[in-house]
């Protein structure tokens, strides 16, 4: 199935405001979905018989800075019977960057959800444990965040960077 084939199926099969637009060149190709639909796409993604996107292989998050005030979500997602890589973008609001978790469809979006939420801030609704993973439990901020301010001291520690 091609990329084309794959949104057009989207769209017959739920509806055409699940697609707010699409990107051919990116590698993978992308489709951007409004927030409040990606539950449903995902879990059709996954149990349709013609995609089967059976893996969940990255959860990334992206700042657009303060300017844009954005945020982004990318997911990459594999079909491993059929051969097919997707990746699926959902665009936040930066101040309250919330999205509901994936973690019931897919049990690999538990650390991915968990690092973009340490990271960056990025909310998940519904996961199970979510706190930091890599950082410290008390660190303050979010390290990827593009007006992110290093602190100068952790417990008394100077912190290098």
């Amino acid at each position: 199935m091609t990329f084309q084939e794959i949104v057009e199926h989207i769209k017959q099969s739920l509806a055409e405001e699940f697609v707010l637009s699409v990107n051919e060149q990116a590698s993978p190709k992308c489709i951007e979905v409004p927030a409040e639909k990606l539950v449903e796409l995902m879990a059709f993604l996954q149990s349709d018989d013609k995609l089967y996107f059976d893996s969940l292989s990255c959860i990334t998050g992206l700042d657009n800075g303060p300017e844009a005030g954005t945020m982004e979500v990318i997911y990459n997602l594999y079909s491993i019977p059929f051969n097919l890589h997707l990746m699926v973008k959902v665009t936040l609001g930066r101040e309250k960057p919330v999205i509901d978790s994936l973690c019931p469809l897919w049990k690999t979006a538990d650390w991915h959800e968990r690092e973009a939420y340490d990271m960056y801030g990025i909310h998940f609704n519904g996961h199970p444990d979510l706190r930091r993973i890599l950082m410290p439990a008390d660190w303050e901020g979010y390290p990827l965040r593009k007006d992110y301010e290093e602190q100068k001291y952790y417990h008394g520690v100077t912190v290098k960077y």
